[in-house]
């Protein structure tokens, strides 16, 4: 520039439209760039009064396009012209104000900004009163510097755009926050391959199942593309559906490949799907072609676990194998994709054995009876990176298991028989004086023979109830029949039951209802402590009475 010009103003549209958008509303254009113009400076920008000094801040910092207006032809007109011209004179009081002028003859040129499909701007180039005023040719100079810093432009907004959208595909297909599970804390991580590569095919998930399990899963879809992504989001979505239905590890690993066999886009996949059950302090494993996970012991010794390796998701005709493994507590399970462990660098086995002695190493720091804090943990496992290790992108998944004391669980079974409610009454008044919980004893009693007097309407087998007492108290009701109860309306008059689940959803904190695959379960929690809470009302702001539970 300094060589073909001595100033420039350079307007820009706002927003700048990308790719195939089409704008809506008024063009309208904001200076973007512009040299500061000194006040000794007799050149430029010129106000209409000779004695006035040259003021930058006079020029118009937003300029909407009038259809139909001079502006608006000579952006049309896409090729640059004098300031002279008449064209040209009309349009720039309306671009950079009524009052400021340029100098007079060819020391001006006004170009627009022409990206690949539509106008993007316009640039005012200035000369000095005492250099040569423009000439015909540099109208072909201003024209290419016009055509090359629009394209860029043009480019530069379409790659962030492009960028954008590849972080929000990531960032939704990943879960936004963990669930709170009971008896394990989780923590995660995740990075891009690089920052040209901002997709890729791991995830990871946790969600909660029946019985306050927790499923924890990793996985890998080869490459970190568009398509890797898409069909990265596909099966943590089957995952989920399957999770759902309780159904064992094996299974959803089976259920997955299938899955991936018919999204036929020749993609295989590594995959690991645990379950951890604070109750039984147990885990159950099942793996396709994943990196085994890693259980750093309370004591600091961290054991890479022995896990089938089978076979990764999208060969087809092979079967899964689970195992079952202890889940002490205090213990942390690190499950992780292989952009962690390999590298051009190292193989597969090296980084697993150089990741377990970082894990032993870290807990050393905080000692054998105090785990290191999981989010801490976790920076340290990436810190291990070296620069050339970023070949592939990184999903990270931390469980520190907590459990539930057998202490605090009761668990029975009833006969599906009229006497079963009352039975349920007195063992569970039984468990909360024995838990000092009596404060909330006749809400949790009510709700829990509620429960118990829907399941022995409909279920011929017995029925089990437990109780867990964690930061809040959750009762469980199950039977053997995989119809789940709603609620729903029932006459005012209506005195034959059907408000047992209105009751529950009045006085529980929470309440749900799953389908195994054995039947269900319908839960509720309490407060530890007695919370006077305001009834909950319908939409006239009345409590509807009318809503009842099915079969209750």
């Amino acid at each position: 520039m300094p060589a073909f010009a001595d100033r420039l103003l350079l307007y820009l549209r706002d927003p700048l439209p990308v790719g195939d958008e089409r704008p809506t509303g008024p063009v309208v254009l904001r200076l973007w760039r512009s040299d500061r113009i000194p006040e000794t400076w007799a050149g430029g920008l010129v106000p209409p009064t000779p004695q006035a000094a040259p003021d930058f801040g006079a020029a118009a910092k937003l300029c909407t396009v009038r259809p139909g207006g001079a502006l608006n032809e000579v952006l049309r007109g896409v090729r640059p012209v004098f300031a002279d011209a008449p064209a040209a004179r009309a349009a720039l009081p309306e671009l950079i104000g009524e009052d400021l002028t340029v100098p007079g003859g060819q020391r001006a040129i006004l170009a627009p900004l022409r990206g690949r499909r539509r106008v993007i701007g316009a640039a005012l180039f200035l000369r000095r009163p005492d250099r040569p005023a423009f000439e015909t040719d540099d109208l072909l100079v201003a024209a290419q510097l016009a055509t090359h810093s629009a394209l860029g432009i043009d480019k530069a907004e379409l790659y962030g755009r492009e960028a954008y959208i590849a972080d929000e595909l990531q960032r939704t297909m990943l879960p936004e926050t963990l669930p709170r599970a009971t008896g394990v804390r989780l923590a995660s991580r995740y990075l891009p391959a690089a920052e040209t590569a901002r997709v890729g095919g791991d995830w990871y998930d946790a969600i909660p199942l029946p019985g306050s399990r927790v499923a924890l899963v990793v996985g890998d879809v080869m490459g970190h593309s568009m398509t890797s992504a898409a069909i990265m989001g596909q099966l943590r979505m089957t995952a989920q559906t399957l999770a759902g239905l309780d159904l064992p590890p094996q299974e959803v690993l089976h259920h997955l490949d299938e899955q991936a066999q018919r999204l036929g886009a020749d993609r295989v996949a590594t995959c690991l799907y645990a379950v951890y059950d604070p109750v039984a302090h147990r885990i159950t494993i099942a793996n396709a072609g994943h990196p085994p996970p890693i259980l750093l012991h309370l004591g600091g010794r961290a054991e890479v676990l022995r896990v089938p390796p089978g076979a990764p998701i999208g060969v087809g005709g092979v079967d899964f194998e689970a195992v079952e493994l202890d889940a002490p507590a205090g213990a942390t399970l690190l499950l992780y994709t292989d952009g962690l462990v390999e590298s051009r660098l190292r193989d597969v086995w090296t980084g697993i054995e150089q990741l377990r002695e970082k894990l032993a190493a870290t807990a050393q720091l905080t000692g054998a009876d105090h785990p290191p804090p999981l989010e801490a943990l976790c920076d340290e496992v990436l810190d291990m990176l070296g620069p050339g290790d970023r070949d592939d992108d990184i999903a990270l998944l931390a469980a520190r298991f907590d459990g539930i004391a057998p202490s605090d669980v009761a668990f029975w079974h009833l006969d599906p028989e009229d006497a079963a409610p009352g039975k349920a009454r007195r063992l569970v008044a039984r468990a909360l004086t024995r838990w000092g919980l009596e404060a909330i004893a006749d809400s949790v009693v009510l709700m829990a023979s509620e429960l118990v007097t829907n399941a022995v309407r409909y279920t011929s087998r017995p029925i089990a109830i437990r109780l867990l007492r964690t930061d809040v108290l959750r009762c469980e009701v199950g039977d053997d029949v995989p119809q789940l109860p709603r609620l729903r309306q029932v006459h005012e008059l209506e005195e034959k039951g059907g408000r047992g689940l209105f009751l529950v959803s009045q006085l529980a904190r929470r309440w749900g209802s799953t389908r195994l695959s054995t039947g269900k379960v319908v839960w509720f929690e309490h407060s530890l402590t007695h919370e006077l809470e305001k009834p909950k009302s319908g939409a006239d702001g009345v409590p509807p009475s009318g809503v009842a539970g099915q079969g209750s």
